[in-house]
């Protein structure tokens, strides 16, 4: 416990102590607000008229209540094959690089393993030093990887920094006399993996699995280079194609009042679009929240 916190219960707290609290609870009211007000901004605009958005009226709540924007979004059938494939995609690859990292942390975290020293350290190359994104594609490309759902799930199917906080919360969090506790009961090596480390490690492993989906939810460049059929492409590309043709040259409309129609509902479904894009990972959050500062800092605090 701090000091300041002793002299809170005390009841003895300075001025200059007093003074700091105001000034750290105005410095994160002011970074919450300068956070929470683009969301509920664009959320609000979402469900307004386009004249109110494109005139400026929208500040915080909606004006001119309407669902234009969103029924032209979901009328769109590509949205939801985007859907799919990007449910698909992030199902598929959150569980291929799970795998991944939980058998390479657990091997490289058994001090019994020759050589996890060696192959640490290849890991932690790895993430230092790469070919690019040219060679990268040149191999994808001469391995028959392009233009695959299957061939996109297994590319790059290894998240370094992830296997290193995995590895060292098995070290540092979960006592060695465990392991022989169990080894004594007759209990296999994959078994104790599976029925007693991972349960122990759901902390951090909620975390990681948190956000590995939100970046597999929101990638966009893996998907725009290797999966050219757009059947194939995930909800991101799908909505960058609506917000694409949305966007015209209004120089080239001789009529002002279609200019002015078109530039108004482009405003609307460019918010919309945000909206049906983010809301599924906002609505994921709450559910591990309460395992964030328990698990990540737990798997950080040794190398």
């Amino acid at each position: 416990m701090n000091a300041i916190a002793m002299k809170r219960r005390s009841g003895r707290v300075s001025s200059s102590d007093r003074r700091f609290d105001i000034i750290i609870t105005a410095i994160v009211t002011i970074y919450v607000l300068t956070i929470l007000y683009p969301l509920i901004y664009v959320l609000s605009s979402s469900f307004s008229s386009g004249t109110a958005v494109t005139e400026g009226k929208v500040l915080l709540w909606p004006v001119d209540f309407s669902l234009e924007g969103y029924k032209m979004v979901f009328n769109y059938k590509a949205v939801w094959t985007g859907y799919a494939n990007t449910l698909f995609y992030t199902v598929g690859r959150t569980i291929i690089l799970e795998a991944q990292i939980i058998l390479v942390a657990y091997v490289l975290s058994r001090k019994t393993f020759q050589g996890r020293k060696f192959f640490t350290w290849i890991c932690v190359f790895s993430m230092w030093f790469s070919g690019g994104l040219i060679p990268s594609y040149i191999l994808i490309s001469g391995l028959g990887l392009n233009n695959s759902r299957w061939g996109y799930l297994i590319m790059g199917s290894m998240n370094v920094t992830y296997m290193i906080i995995m590895r060292t919360y098995f070290q540092t969090a979960i006592p060695g006399e465990l392991l022989e506790s169990a080894k004594i009961d007759g209990v296999t090596d994959v078994q104790y993996l599976f029925k007693i480390a991972l349960p122990l490690a759901k902390p951090v492993l909620s975390v990681i699995t948190l956000y590995l989906i939100v970046a597999e939810w929101n990638n966009y460049m893996g998907p725009m280079i290797y999966l050219r059929p757009t059947e194939l492409h995930p909800l991101q590309l799908i909505l960058r194609r609506i917000l694409e043709a949305s966007q015209m040259d209004m120089t080239m409309v001789s009529d002002a009042e279609m200019a002015n129609q078109a530039a108004q509902m482009g405003d609307v479904l460019k918010y919309g679009v945000i909206v049906v894009s983010t809301v599924p990972m906002l609505c994921l959050f709450p559910f591990v929240q309460k395992f964030f500062n328990k698990g990540l800092m737990m798997g950080a605090l040794k190398g």
